[in-house]
């Protein structure tokens, strides 16, 4: 753990050492508070309710994480650096679960800063907190899922611009996933597949303040099958 850690402490300097963290905490209060306050009619709606504010959490994220996510192992090989981290003695799991971890520190900074979001809601009438809870651990669970799979596709990219391209439309995707079974008359099968894969759809429940298992196993399948996928990819570097 220590090598993790080590790791995770590098990244997280590189992150506030430069505007990278300062613009993505920025621009995620600015685009979630934007949605909820003003194009999603919070005053005119009459109602004490989150539920608008994370609703379009997938798609702010499969926007915005990419800017923190392709950096991790892009930048590596632009600066030099990807062959001597190889060769230091960290392991492929250590490298891979620091820059995963520090990027979610990141993430949690801007979740902590959007806090008083709900406490200024509360003045037009009586939150659950209860419900509060579960919408920040959706968020948090999407984020995780979608670092991870910033992460892998950073390791398969020689450049940022490449990285953050093939992010975004990779998890835009997966969050437009679940409309298709709204624009399509799919056969009950393959409905059940394209929903189980869209971000969205399992977010969805969260996004109401409802804790789902199966929502909750589906974000730490997606992030540890993409870390483990990221670790192997690696270890295949090393070899070459």
């Amino acid at each position: 753990m220590n090598g993790t850690f080590t790791i995770a402490k590098r990244e997280v300097s590189a992150y506030f050492n430069s505007p990278v963290a300062y613009i993505f905490i920025v621009a995620f209060l600015l685009v979630c508070g934007t949605l909820f306050f003003f194009l999603g009619n919070f005053f005119a709606a009459g109602q004490a309710t989150m539920r608008g504010y994370f609703s379009l959490m997938p798609f702010v994220l499969s926007v915005l994480a990419p800017a923190l996510t392709m950096r991790l192992w892009a930048e590596e090989r632009r600066q030099g650096t990807y062959e001597l981290l190889l060769t230091m003695p960290f392991s492929e799991g250590q490298l891979v679960a620091g820059k995963y971890l520090a990027t979610m520190a990141v993430i949690g900074v801007a979740l902590a800063a959007s806090l008083p979001v709900p406490l200024m809601a509360s003045m037009f009438g009586r939150f659950d907190p209860g419900t509060v809870l579960a919408e920040y651990l959706g968020a948090a669970m999407a984020a995780s899922a979608v670092v991870a799979i910033g992460q892998a596709i950073s390791g398969t990219s020689k450049n940022q611009i490449s990285a953050f391209m093939s992010t975004v439309l990779v998890l835009l995707a997966l969050s437009l996933l679940s409309q298709l079974t709204v624009w399509m008359d799919l056969p009950a099968a393959l409905a059940g597949l394209v929903n189980w894969l869209s971000l969205s759809y399992h977010f969805a429940s969260f996004s109401r303040g409802v804790v789902d298992t199966r929502d909750v196993a589906y974000f730490a399948i997606i992030t540890v099958a993409c870390l483990y996928a990221t670790t192997r990819l690696l270890a295949a570097g090393k070899w070459r």
